[in-house]
């Protein structure tokens, strides 16, 4: 029987590693797979559309989807979710204790349309009362000059949204005193030798846990997208890409509950995924519309308020219309 080749891009988490490595197949499909980081998967979908089946930005797919121009139509499974406390970044000689002290900083983003920076602008105003505009953001690479923004933006009076001279880096500029501070995915490079830099959040994590139990909100920050046209020729491969992708996150439950021999190299990595579960579930990185339409909600709501999307999107909008509801035995 014929079967489709398709290429598949992204990270090699350990709950998509077996789809990587041949252990989970996709029915009637043989897998070319591309390991690579998010950064470099995103730049070549967005902007070439090189992979059939890709790991994408959920606020850059929204952007696309949001203006009818996406060239890629997202299943609900979420490789990468992410607490945010720990990505805001800022210079301890600006008086900047609390998340209100942000209000009239200027702060670097890498990108103003990044999930991780949609996902704080919403948490700052939602909880601490900052709203966008009370902050001037300036764009640019975190480490390597000359980045811009996938898609134009239109954006709401009020919100300042500058460039850094294209030479220049995020980084090098809080790392001089130019910048109040940083928000962004990764750590940037001056925090580790530059001890005026630190976190706004320094215990991050008990900030990030009782975020979670008062609003139940694992953040998501990116999907699985498909070709727009092979879904159209082909469209059966939702439903199958996103079955694979359950069962591959299955083997990495089953694999980090091992105890016999640790899946990961950390000392106590079981008792850490019971600790997880406790607080958020036994499937706390789940996928599907359903146990996540909290979160989904909140992230549309927070693209359309601060105008990355011309209109408020929904589940049915995101998503393959196959993959919100599968059959059950």
């Amino acid at each position: 029987m014929a079967t489709l080749t398709v290429s598949l891009a992204g990270v090699a988490y350990d709950r998509t590693r077996a789809l990587f490595d041949g252990t989970v197949r996709i029915e009637g499909c043989e897998i070319i797979p591309l390991a690579m980081s998010p950064e470099e998967a995103f730049h070549r979908a967005f902007r070439f559309q090189e992979f059939d089946i890709t790991e994408l930005s959920l606020s850059s797919y929204m952007n696309r989807l949001g203006r009818g121009d996406s060239h890629y139509v997202a299943i609900p499974v979420f490789p990468s979710r992410l607490f945010r406390h720990s990505s805001i970044y800022v210079r301890d000689d600006r008086g900047i204790e609390r998340p209100q002290d942000l209000r009239g900083r200027t702060i670097g983003v890498p990108e103003y349309q990044m999930t991780a920076a949609v996902w704080i602008r919403g948490i700052l105003l939602d909880e601490y009362g900052v709203a966008p505009a009370d902050l001037q953001w300036r764009t640019g690479g975190l480490e390597e000059a000359g980045r811009e923004e996938k898609s134009p933006l239109s954006l709401p009076g009020g919100v300042e949204v500058i460039p850094i001279p294209a030479a220049e880096t995020l980084s090098r500029q809080l790392d001089l005193g130019q910048l109040d501070g940083i928000i962004s995915a990764l750590a940037p490079s001056c925090f580790e030798r530059n001890p005026r830099v630190r976190r706004l959040f320094p215990d991050y994590r008990r900030e990030e846990e009782a975020y979670f139990r008062r609003t139940r909100i694992f953040p998501i920050m990116h999907v699985i997208g498909i070709r727009r046209r092979l879904i159209e020729q082909h469209p059966w491969l939702a439903v199958n890409t996103y079955i694979a992708y359950l069962r591959a996150k299955q083997l990495c439950y089953a694999n980090l509950a091992k105890i016999g021999h640790l899946y990961t190299t950390l000392p106590w990595p079981v008792e850490e995924f019971q600790s997880a579960r406790a607080l958020m579930g036994d499937d706390f990185w789940s996928y599907g519309v359903e146990r996540n339409q909290h979160e989904l909600e909140a992230i549309t709501r927070y693209a359309h308020d601060q105008g990355l999307t011309p209109r408020l999107l929904s589940s049915e909008d995101l998503f393959v219309p196959s993959t919100l509801s599968l059959a059950k035995v």
